[in-house]
C-alpha cells in the first residue's frame, strides 16, 4: 500500500532498512510533535534527541524535497547549492565562527538572552549541546530536530548564527574566568541609553541574504532556549540587497554617508593582531570581542542642512564617500591640507578627524547595518576586536567629547559580548568554556 511504501522509505532514510527494521527502535517526527512532545516538554525532547546524538532526526533536505515536489534538490548534499540562489549555505565549523570576517549578509538580527536563575554549569552544557546540533542544521539548510516546518530551512541563504557570551554567563560557570572587558562600556557623557537595548547574557547574531530563514532560524532556537533563558531583546538591521551593487561596495547609512571606508580586511596582515584572540585568551582562544551600539539618527533636521554643511560635518563627499581634501574613497585623508583662506579642509571636528588615531592597533572591525523601528532610524554599530577597552573606547571617547556629528545622532542601546571560539564537527560551542 502507498502508506506502507512511504513509511518503509522513512525507514530507510533514518538508517532502519534492512531484517531487523521492523523491530528496530525509533523516533518519529509525529510522535515528537504530538505524544512525545506533550509528555515531556519540548524543551526535554530537544535535550534527549541532542544527548542521545540522533542526528538523523534533523529533517533531511531530500526529504523535504519529496514533500515539497522539488527534485533538483537531489543534486545536492546537506550545505550545497540546494535550488540555486538562496540555497547556498556557508559552513559553520572552522577555528572561528561564522558570520564575523565572511562577506556580509543584506540582513542581521541580534538577539540577546537572560539566562534563568536555576541555569547552572550543567545546563549550559546541554544547553550548548543543543545550541550547536541545530546552528550546524539551519545553516546547512537542514531542519532541526522536531522542526514542525522544515521546508522553511532548506533555502539558507548564506545563513550564519553567530554566539556570544556576557558577563553574567561566563561567571555562572567560574567568575575567574571572565576577562576585564567583558563588562558593561564605560559612561559617555552623551549617551542616553535604554534598558530595553542593553546587555544580556547570551547574544544570537543571525545573518542571511534573505528574512525568512533568519525568521525560522530565530524561533527556532528561541524554542531551544526556553528553559535555560529568556529572550531580552532583539534588533534587526539591513544592508542594501545581495546584487543590487558590486561586491565588495561599502554600504551606506540612512543619513546617506558612505559607511565603513576605513575598516580592517581579513586579507591585512594585521587583521588576525586586531580580531582574533590568541592564546593568552585562554578559554576564548579563537573569538573575539564584540561591541553593539544602537545609534538613533535626527534625520528630520539632518535633512535640514545643506550639503556643503552635512559634507563637513563627516569630512567626506556625499557623493561617493572621498575625503575633502580630494581622491576617491579609499585616498588617505590629507588631514593637514588647508583651503585658500589657511583653513584646513578637515575641520577640527569633523567625524572622520575625530574617528582617526595615529595608533593602528587602536582599530576595530566594523559590521555595523541600518535599522528602522517604528519612526525611529539609525544604526546597529556593531564591532570586533581583542580588547574594547584599548580599541573601542578610546574612539569612542574622542568621539563623545566633541564630533559634528552629535548634533544629529544619540547612543541609544550598548552591549559587550564575548564571541565564542569556532568549533569542529563532533566539537560543540563553548566547549573551552566549559570543559
Amino acid at each position: 500500500m502507498p502508506h506502507t511504501s512511504h513509511d518503509a522509505q522513512n525507514r530507510k532514510r533514518l538508517g532502519l532498512s534492512g531484517p531487523d527494521a521492523e523491530r528496530s527502535p525509533h523516533i518519529g517526527r509525529r510522535a515528537l510533535l504530538t505524544g512525545g512532545a506533550a509528555g515531556l516538554g519540548l524543551g526535554a525532547v530537544l535535550g534527549a534527541g541532542a544527548a542521545l546524538g540522533i542526528p538523523a532526526l534533523r529533517t533531511d533536505p531530500v526529504a523535504v524535497a519529496d514533500a515539497a515536489g522539488e527534485e533538483s534538490v537531489r543534486a545536492a548534499g546537506p550545505g550545497g547549492d540546494l535550488w540555486g540562489f538562496g540555497g547556498e549555505s556557508l559552513p559553520c565549523h572552522g577555528d572561528h565562527q561564522a558570520g564575523i570576517a565572511s562577506v556580509p549578509a543584506a540582513h542581521t538580527r541580534f538577539v540577546s538572552y537572560r539566562l534563568l536563575p536555576e541555569t547552572d554549569a550543567a545546563a549550559l552544557t546541554r544547553m550548548f549541546r543543543i545550541l550547536t546540533g541545530d546552528i550546524e542544521g539551519l545553516t546547512a539548510g537542514t531542519g532541526p530536530l522536531a522542526d514542525p516546518e522544515p521546508e522553511l530551512a532548506a533555502r539558507p541563504a548564506r545563513l550564519t548564527i553567530t554566539v556570544g557570551v556576557g558577563p553574567g554567563l561566563v561567571e555562572r560557570v567560574d567568575p575567574t574566568r571572565r576577562p576585564e572587558w567583558l563588562a558593561p562600556l564605560p559612561a559617555f557623557s552623551r549617551d542616553q541609553l535604554d534598558e530595553r537595548f542593553n546587555g544580556g547574557d547570551l547574544l544570537l547574531i543571525l545573518q542571511s541574504d534573505d528574512l525568512l530563514p533568519i525568521a525560522h532560524a530565530a524561533r527556532m532556537l528561541d524554542r531551544d532556549l526556553g528553559s535555560f533563558a529568556d529572550p531580552l531583546w532583539s534588533q534587526q538591521g539591513f544592508r542594501q540587497a545581495r546584487g543590487a551593487e558590486s561586491d565588495g561596495t561599502t554600504m551606506r547609512n540612512l543619513m546617506g554617508q558612505v559607511d565603513g571606508t576605513v575598516n580592517p580586511s581579513s586579507e591585512d596582515n594585521d587583521f588576525d593582531s586586531l580580531v582574533w584572540l590568541g592564546s593568552e585568551a585562554g578559554w576564548l582562544a579563537g573569538g573575539s570581542a564584540f561591541v553593539l551600539r544602537r545609534i538613533r539618527m535626527e534625520l528630520d533636521t539632518w535633512d535640514q542642512v545643506d550639503r556643503p554643511g552635512r559634507e563637513q560635518s563627516v569630512g567626506r563627499r556625499l557623493s561617493d564617500g572621498a575625503p575633502l581634501t580630494g581622491g576617491d574613497e579609499h585616498t588617505p585623508v590629507d588631514f593637514e591640507a588647508k583651503d585658500a583662506l589657511g583653513f584646513t579642509v578637515i575641520p577640527s571636528a569633523a567625524h572622520v578627524r575625530r574617528a582617526h588615531s595615529v595608533d593602528p592597533s587602536e582599530r576595530v572591525f566594523r559590521r555595523a547595518v541600518n535599522y528602522t523601528d517604528g519612526d525611529e532610524a539609525g544604526l546597529l554599530f556593531a564591532c570586533y576586536q581583542r580588547d574594547p577597552l584599548r580599541q573601542f573606547v578610546p574612539i569612542q571617547q574622542r568621539l563623545d567629547e566633541v564630533d559634528m556629528l552629535n548634533e544629529w545622532i544619540t547612543h541609544t542601546g550598548s552591549a559587550v559580548f564575548a564571541i565564542l571560539p569556532g568549533f569542529r564537527p563532533g566539537g560543540t560551542l563553548a566547549q573551552s568554556l566549559l570543559a
